[in-house]
């Protein structure tokens, strides 16, 4: 797939309302909603997710990150939390992507790949075809208690490049960005969006300053891509 001219940003760990619309003034295409996780920062209550996703306005994504392996309990959570997006963190273990699909028609179904080494375009690939779209971060589900996102560590770019190059599906890029790397990470792997989350944020709290230069940078590089 070309990289895209224009980068869309995606704000992960999203924890009140409050957050929400700061990161939709701004300009964000997409908010992460993070429920119960093995580890890593962000997690909310599903009631919590529920109340967020119904003040997202139209063409803005709620994305649910879940690390449920299971089709039937992943199709229950997302009835719970109404969102339109399910951003899969962890491998689909039982059931199948159309399962998913017959299950939530109209519901955006993400797979999340962590980039640990070069087996992770192969990864990638196949699972292209069953889903709209793929999301590279910087986990590890092989450890003992599994890393499965926010991590604000960075991957190998090349292998990111290499995989957005093959994919036909969208291709997200997460894991370790901020405003000072943003630009070169779509530079360098032509994403068709961005997705952070700890790169915005102080004390674990969405930092309107470095919210705007976050945005001020993804904004002037696709200013120097276009012309």
């Amino acid at each position: 797939m070309e990289p895209s001219k224009i980068t869309r940003v995606k704000i992960c760990c999203i924890a009140s309302i409050e957050e929400a619309w700061m990161a939709i003034r701004y300009g964000a295409s997409a908010l992460g909603l993070v429920s119960e996780m093995p580890s890593g920062p962000g997690v909310i209550s599903e009631e919590l997710i529920k109340g967020i996703a119904s003040i997202i306005p139209a063409g803005v994504s709620s994305f649910l990150l879940t690390c449920k392996e299971d089709a039937s309990s992943i199709i229950a959570q997302q009835k719970r939390c109404c969102v339109n997006t399910i951003q899969l963190c962890d491998s689909l273990i039982k059931g199948s992507y159309r399962d998913l699909r017959e299950a939530m028609p109209g519901i955006s179904i993400v797979q999340v790949i962590h980039v640990t080494g070069p087996d992770a375009v192969e990864e990638a690939l196949s699972v292209a075809p069953y889903v709209d779209g793929i999301l590279l971060d910087s986990g590890n589900p092989g450890l003992k208690i599994k890393e499965l996102g926010g991590t604000g560590r960075t991957h190998n770019w090349d292998i990111s490049k290499k995989i957005r190059e093959k994919s036909k599906v969208p291709v997200f890029l997460a894991g370790g960005l901020t405003p000072q790397n943003v630009g070169e990470a779509i530079k360098h792997v032509g994403p068709f969006c961005v997705d952070v989350c700890s790169g915005v944020r102080t004390d674990g709290k969405l930092d309107e300053v470095k919210l705007s230069e976050f945005f001020r940078q993804v904004r002037e590089e696709e200013y120097f891509r276009v012309f």
